[in-house]
């Protein structure tokens, strides 16, 4: 269940001018700069300034809180036309809106009504801080504690991979108020957790891809939070609020396995119909023909799958199995297709002077982020068992 419903103001019409919308910045404003910001690993400070115009930080925001209201089929839309040319400013907002998303759901009165306005507009941004050295997959096995200290709690601790831990000035922080609990998610909790004394950046992380957005190391050191930020008010619910926005996250990762499979297929669809081997364009190549025809079809499905667990997200629907299935698949095909177009560039696409390269690079994330692809089907297979049991 989501909690929050798609606004009833936002029709098909609607959408497609949204849509237009972002289809015209791509084209006028990412693609022009993409090869230079990711090869030099710098952030697109003034992109982010374009996303606020656009109401980005409030995609799936309540219109009641400021935000747009979108239902999450647009928003993965949005995702994939933008993941086609350059993944990683999606996970500007990805991060962001699960935040948002956490206070949203779960979040008090006065919580919603102090953080939601200014996430939307972007005047605050920020991320989920979940994962730590010693703990990915594993969420219950994190170690940073919130003791409560009058009317604050003291919380210690680091986080790694944390998106928007530079430039962002916010997260949602999972710690453990109580770290004996048993079972070992009662005893975690959720925080809204802004810049403040004693918490630092540690330092960004040198990635592979998803370059031009920091990933960082994040150090709290007696680091001191009013009481009143603990999501929801009450302690022992951060499994359950973190979870209960993994849907929604998955999708994106989703969305954007979707936007590299297709951005894959596109390029190699214009090279092999621009490239000529033995008197011909290799697009006539029966071998090349098979590639394009795997590719076309995987980037189908998954973009199908995708809008599938959006459609199920959007109805307040259980949609864990519909969005591990969508992120499994969607990122398989980003992968594929991303090393079948390099292929089909043969030598051009190992070369940094073709976009196909930094799709590559790209990819690898999808199949990590959010959950590995192992616990995706380890996910499905529960689910789909628990809702076929024997007659």
């Amino acid at each position: 269940m989501t909690g929050v419903s798609p606004a009833a103001h936002f029709d098909a019409a609607d959408e497609a001018q949204l849509l237009d919308a972002i289809d015209r910045w791509i084209e006028r404003d990412l693609k022009p700069i993409v090869k230079e910001y990711d090869h030099a690993d710098r952030y697109p400070t003034h992109v982010v300034e374009q996303m606020k115009e656009l109401g980005l930080f409030g995609a799936t925001v309540g219109v009641e809180h400021g935000g747009l209201g979108l239902p999450a089929t647009t928003y993965a839309q949005i995702v994939m036309r933008i993941s086609a040319v350059w993944m990683s400013v999606t996970g500007i907002i990805n991060s962001h809106l699960m935040l948002a998303l956490a206070i949203e759901k779960f979040g008090t009165p006065a919580q919603k009504a102090q953080w939601l306005p200014k996430l939307a507009s972007g005047e605050i941004r920020g991320g989920l801080a979940l994962t730590e050295p010693d703990a990915g997959t594993d969420l219950q096995g994190i170690r940073m504690t919130a003791r409560r200290d009058g009317d604050h709690y003291v919380i210690d601790g680091t986080k790694t991979w944390i998106t928007n831990g530079v430039e962002g000035s916010c997260v949602a922080l999972l710690v453990k108020t109580d770290p004996d609990a048993e079972p070992r998610h009662k005893g975690m909790s959720l925080f809204i957790a802004p810049k403040m004394p004693g918490f630092t950046v540690g330092k960004k992380l040198d990635k592979l891809g998803y370059k031009a957005i920091d990933s960082a190391e994040l150090i709290f050191e007696s680091y001191r939070v009013p009481a009143d930020y603990l999501i929801g008010g009450v302690e022992g619910q951060g499994f359950y609020q973190v979870t209960g926005g993994l849907e929604l996250g998955r999708i994106n990762v989703a969305a954007r396995g979707v936007g590299i499979a297709e951005g894959a297929l596109a390029l190699a669809t214009k090279y092999s119909q621009e490239r000529k081997t033995f008197g011909k364009r290799i697009c006539e190549h029966q071998a090349i023909q098979l590639k394009i025809a795997e590719m076309a079809t995987r980037a189908r499905a998954a973009r199908l799958l995708t809008l599938d667990a959006a459609a199920a997200f959007d109805r307040g629907e259980r949609c864990d199995m519909e969005a591990g299935m969508a992120k499994y698949f969607a990122s398989e095909a980003a992968l594929e297709n991303s090393i079948e177009s390099m292929r089909i560039h043969g030598a051009y696409g190992y070369s940094k002077e073709y976009d196909i390269e930094r799709l590559y690079r790209d990819a690898p994330l999808t199949v990590i982020g959010e959950g590995t692809n192992e616990i995706q089907r380890v996910i499905i297979a529960k689910q789909w068992l628990k809702r076929n049991p024997l007659a």
